[in-house]
């Protein structure tokens, strides 16, 4: 029992340490179910295990996936800002991005991985080039960048442990950090050019030849707002200190794309005749209004407020920073395709079962790596 009064079990072996709670529990119960859901999932098949169809080939997963990519751009944003652009300022959090980022793409690879028919093939790619195609690029570039965030991460294992290749792994990081920083660019942006092909499915407030471009920049805000909600989360559970004017100096940045962002976005529309649109009274416009005005527009007001050099403004910053890049997502795989494609499609329950598991499961991922290795602490 705890000093609030929650039991808990703080177990040590060999050096490692973890710590069990009630809600750890419940995340465990829930990743053994992903388990067990996977498993099913892999032996019956996509028809036996989820409401997808030739209808609607794309659902959940795919959503979860672009919005899982987009969000894991803590890695690569805070890589270009701390190792490429040599900002003393955020040395000290890059860890933070990396991590997120790192436990984001594995995230999406297990997904990817239950999504595709036939899973067993998933090889394929890198026998068959298909250079003309986005999601050969999105396949090859997010590989590649996963070797590289693990050559990042043994920095900070080597320092726990197998202590005498940190060295080799010293050698090894000016490069990785180079290549992680600019490869993210490519499939970020690969993801957006895969809805290109969809002109006339995709609904003119989101279909556009800048598309790509779209998806690159929201991807890049969304990380440092991934890296201000783990620094003031953590801070608050494990009990740390929050760099307030780290975290400001990170949100105004982010707040700067965005602002960037929202002033392209409407020229875009004017460019492509859809301001109009907007005046129309389909489900699609406040649906829009809510990505672009309420978690877009109003979080990059907020950071260059007084209110955000504040730990509240800071954390209501960051979450509808981050909402709004689930919600663009969101409206361009569901939203903008509803009415091209029609009803017919709602996520079964192994399909929510297996995302809420696999979620709980990079959750304790997390925990275990920041109790045990030195996320937090870097010393300079």
């Amino acid at each position: 029992m705890n000093n609030s009064g929650i039991l808990q079990f703080d177990t040590t072996w060999g050096g490692w340490r973890l710590r069990m709670t009630p809600f750890r529990a419940v995340l465990a119960g829930m990743a053994g179910l992903f388990v067990l859901l996977a498993a099913f999932r892999l032996l019956t098949g996509l028809g036996a295990s989820t409401n997808l169809s030739d209808q609607w080939p794309w659902g959940l997963w795919i959503g979860v996936d672009l919005t899982a990519v987009a969000l894991a751009g803590a890695g690569y944003s805070m890589c270009v800002m701390s190792h490429v652009l040599h900002i003393d300022d955020f040395h000290g959090i890059s860890r933070r991005g990396m991590l997120i980022s790192l436990l984001g793409y594995v995230f999406v690879l297990l997904t990817l991985i239950l999504e595709i028919g036939r899973w067993d093939n998933a090889y394929t790619p890198f026998l068959s080039w298909g250079h003309a195609s986005p999601l050969f690029e999105v396949v090859i570039a997010v590989s590649i960048y996963m070797a590289i965030q693990v050559v990042e991460f043994s920095e900070v294992a080597t320092e726990k442990i197998f202590h005498s290749a940190n060295r080799y792994v010293q050698l090894l990081l000016p490069a990785a950090f180079i290549i992680g920083a600019i490869l993210p660019f490519g499939h970020q942006a690969s993801l957006g050019a895969i809805y290109l092909l969809m002109k006339g499915r995709l609904h003119p407030l989101w279909w556009s030849d800048m598309l790509p471009w779209f998806f690159l920049a929201t991807s890049f805000y969304a990380g440092p707002a991934m890296v201000v909600l783990e620094a003031i989360g953590s801070a608050k559970c494990f009990g740390q200190e929050v760099e307030m004017r780290i975290l400001t100096r990170l949100a105004r940045i982010a707040a700067a794309i965005m602002g960037v962002y929202f002033v392209a976005k409407l020229l875009d529309l004017a460019r492509l005749g859809q301001l109009q649109g907007l005046g129309a009274g389909s489900f699609e416009v406040p649906m829009f209004l809510g990505e672009m005005v309420i978690c877009t527009a109003l979080p990059a007001a907020l950071a260059f407020s007084p209110w955000g050099k504040t730990k509240k403004g800071l954390f209501i910053f960051s979450l509808l920073s981050i909402a709004g890049v689930v919600l663009n997502r969101v409206n361009v795989v569901f939203t903008g395709m509803y009415r091209a494609i029609g009803s017919g499609y709602s996520p079964s329950l192994v399909e929510w079962g297996i995302t809420l598991g696999l979620l709980a499961a990079v959750i304790l991922a997390y925990l275990f790596v920041v109790e045990n290795f030195n996320i937090f602490n870097r010393q300079h």
